[in-house]
């Protein structure tokens, strides 16, 4: 534990792998959130000349009210703030943080997270997730307790002043759509769209943008009906079966709670994972777009990412899990796409952040201008790297024997899951043991979540299930 984190009764606060989250009125409480605000305010005197910040809330219970005491404790300080009005997504924060030339972006969001919790992200004034060592910066200087005065901050008067201003960022992202995209070819492509918000916060955009799309879950629910709004197969069966009753849609696009997250269905309402947005995105983007630039991907991505690149002649750097880590060197090189097995993605020519509905985008374009079904475009990606198959499992367990099995791992224990031997084992961050040159099974405790999981991928579904289950067998979980 840091030093100023021992106060009795009193509650640790940590940046985890995205973000700060936890419990609605457990721990994520209005006083918990004043006292991050405070330290980040602390940090922002400490880094800027005329501070100014962006903030705003996704769907959450209670959003507004987390916000509004973000905005009070910043204007206590004589920061100038932002304030979204109504919901917004992540995408839309990190796009006003640049657009507005703010110093920070605030969003209260726990993203994909259970209904229960709520939680804190910080962006950069460039765009995107604030770096890993300026969030340490700011963890230190959060205050064992809340300076109270900012309960007397009234907006009207700081309307007045100019301090803050009320901030139309969903107007501004559908602009920067307008701006980017042919939605034009969308549009008069004849393509049948879906898209499942999740009751997330980009239900309104895709109504703006694409009124012809076939919506689902767009509409206001706090509690996400009561599951966690992450768009994986698993959370989207409903999407699924809609997608394979109707037999008109050519593909289904889903976001998680902030937005940031995409989830992808065929024609038949198969679920189409990260690893294949992907590479679809990278080919779109080299052989149709004629653009170039580094690859940047999570340690939990798909061995084929390696295999298209070297066929198009990218450049392909491996990092941590956390899209801050990529977006650091988004920042800071000349990045064509970085991308996470989680369905978080960003390309280049929009912000160095995740964007669901910015990849969707980019994946209905690629469809409505080549003309081609989303199978016979992964058709073409195969063509190059060869078919493969991914699923994760996430497995709920004591902390004790979590740890037991990441001891275990980082010991080397396992040599073999059931038939399959381990050929070797790479550690940058969780244990990915490759039982061939194309598949492999990692294991890895959540950054986010107190649970332990078990990805892998192989040449199709039937060999990940067989691997998944020899693991599960062998950890005993």
């Amino acid at each position: 534990m840091k030093e100023g984190f021992k106060t009795k009764n009193m509650t640790k606060i940590k940046f985890g792998t995205d973000g700060w989250r936890a419990i609605i009125a457990d721990d994520f409480t209005v006083e918990n959130v004043a006292r991050v605000t405070e330290g980040t305010a602390i940090w922002l005197k400490k880094n800027f000349d005329q501070p100014s910040v962006v903030v705003g809330h996704d769907c959450r219970f209670a959003g507004e009210l987390f916000a509004e005491t973000v905005a009070k404790v910043l204007l206590q300080h004589g920061i100038a703030v932002h304030l979204a009005k109504g919901f917004v997504s992540t995408p839309m924060i990190s796009l006003g943080a640049k657009n507005y030339g703010a110093s920070l972006g605030i969003i209260i969001t726990a993203s994909h997270n259970p209904p229960a919790y709520n939680g804190f992200k910080l962006k950069g004034f460039y765009g995107g997730p604030l770096l890993p060592d300026k969030i340490e910066e700011v963890e230190l200087l959060i205050p064992d307790q809340a300076n109270h005065s900012y309960r007397e901050v009234e907006f009207t008067a700081h309307e007045a002043s100019g301090l803050l201003k009320w901030a139309p960022l969903e107007d501004d992202y559908c602009t920067h759509v307008e701006n980017s995209f042919d939605l034009d070819a969308i549009r008069n492509s004849n393509l049948e769209l879906g898209y499942d918000a999740m009751y997330g916060a980009g239900q309104n955009v895709i109504r703006r943008l694409l009124p012809d799309t076939t919506m689902l879950h767009c509409d206001y629910n706090p509690s996400f009906d009561g599951q966690a709004p992450e768009p994986i197969a698993r959370n989207l069966q409903e999407f699924s079966d809609m997608i394979r009753l109707a037999e008109n849609i050519d593909c289904g696009l889903a976001t998680d709670g902030d937005a940031d997250r995409i989830g992808l269905f065929d024609n038949e309402g198969n679920f189409i994972d990260s690893h294949h947005i992907i590479l679809l995105l990278i080919h779109y983007l080299k052989k149709y777009k004629g653009m170039d630039g580094k690859v940047c991907t999570a340690f939990s991505s798909s061995v084929k990412v390696k295999k298209l690149c070297d066929f198009y002649g990218l450049e392909l750097e491996t990092v941590k899990i956390g899209f801050k880590y990529i977006a650091g060197i988004m920042i800071s090189e000349d990045v064509l796409l970085g991308g996470e097995e989680s369905g978080g993605i960003a390309i280049k020519g929009h912000i160095p952040e995740r964007d669901g509905i910015w990849m969707g985008l980019v994946i209905w374009e690629f469809m409505a201008k080549s003309g081609k079904s989303l199978h016979e475009l992964i058709e073409e990606v195969y063509e190059i790297t060869g078919p493969f198959s991914f699923d994760r499992n996430d497995v709920h367990l004591p902390e004790e024997k979590k740890q037991v099995i990441i001891a275990d791992c980082k010991a080397r224990k396992f040599t073999s899951f059931g038939n399959y031997k381990v050929e070797r084992v790479e550690d940058l961050d969780g244990y990915k043991h490759f039982l061939s040159e194309d598949s492999w099974v990692m294991i890895r405790p959540s950054g986010t979540e107190p649970l332990l999981r078990i990805y892998a991928e192989a040449e199709d579904m039937k060999e990940v299930q067989k691997i998944l289950k020899a693991t599960r067998e062998v950890l005993g979980v």
